[in-house]
């Protein structure tokens, strides 16, 4: 099966430039006559063989880091992309962090705080549930949230949400010049499946601990949310921290997406192992021959 199918598909979900960004664009179902739930599930099994031997490659040359941010309305398919896309990556070199309501600390801190406590290291895979675009999110819908971060008054005026969203905007050009790259999903998800989504969280028992009443409350706000996603997307798309905006309504479609992405990060920055010093191989020869000289092995 050949991989300039994903490429293509993945092509089309990428924005680099914001300024005339609409979500209205882009589609939650990819339709293509080329390409199957069968010959997917083939190219994500070969995909995520190549991130595992690209993170390999990362890990050991120690100099670029990857941060990847996952957002998306509930029941889109973060976790499940997660689980399917990162499953093959060496634990040692990737890290994955969650992000719940923030706490009584947390709110003692400026709005990105948390997340750049949790931002990989050099030659670290990090990937981020959720982030800090739920600043211009669920705050931007949810005045009350705003207001118990205890903000000076000075500073919070309606001009808060862009001022927010240019900070994001600068300090992802600052990560892209420490050599980390940036890479940001919004999973695309149409309401007619999330609805589907979510009744089949409430008939089947085994997925029932998924729903909250929150989720169903906030699908209410459904309009304004693709707004600010928008103007999230208008806002921040660069070449050095792009957006995948990517179909969501058939999830072996969004992990092909994701993966392919990640291929083609990893690959422009192209990785690759240590070479060794002259000192380092005369080293190596003579371990070698200590080693092969042994008749009596260490105990």
């Amino acid at each position: 099966m050949p991989r300039d199918i994903a490429q293509r598909l993945t092509a089309a979900c990428r924005v680099e430039h914001g300024k005339d960004f609409r979500l209205a664009d882009h589609p939650t179902r990819h339709k293509t006559d080329d390409l199957d739930r069968g010959d997917a599930k083939k190219l994500l099994q070969e995909g995520v063989a190549r991130l595992s031997e690209l993170q390999d490659r990362l890990y050991a040359q120690d100099r670029h880091a990857v941060f990847v941010m996952f957002q998306a309305m509930d029941a889109a398919g973060k976790d499940g992309a997660i689980k399917h896309v990162f499953t093959g990556l060496n634990p040692q070199g990737c890290q994955v962090h969650a992000f719940k309501a923030p706490g009584p600390v947390e709110l003692d801190m400026d709005f990105m705080r948390r997340h750049v406590l949790r931002l990989p290291s050099r030659g670290m895979i990090g990937i981020h549930n959720r982030s800090w675009y739920e600043e211009v999110l669920v705050v931007r819908l949810h005045p009350s949230i705003l207001e118990r971060q205890k903000l000076p008054p000075e500073v919070v005026s309606p001009e808060i949400w862009d001022q927010r969203l240019e900070d994001i905007a600068a300090y992802e050009r600052y990560l892209a010049r420490q050599g980390m790259v940036v890479l940001k999903f919004f999973l695309h998800l149409s309401p007619e499946e999330q609805r589907r989504r979510f009744l089949d969280r409430i008939r089947e028992p085994e997925k029932n601990w998924k729903l909250e009443p929150s989720d169903i409350a906030e699908r209410r706000h459904w309009t304004a949310y693709q707004e600010a996603y928008e103007a999230a997307i208008r806002a921040t798309a660069a070449p050095h921290a792009p957006w995948y905006v990517v179909p969501a309504d058939q999830k072996w479609m969004t992990r092909l997406i994701v993966v392919e992405a990640m291929i083609e990060a990893l690959e422009g920055i192209d990785p690759h192992y240590p070479k060794m010093t002259e000192a380092g191989l005369k080293a190596m020869a003579e371990a070698r021959q200590a080693l092969e000289a042994e008749t009596d092995p260490v105990s």
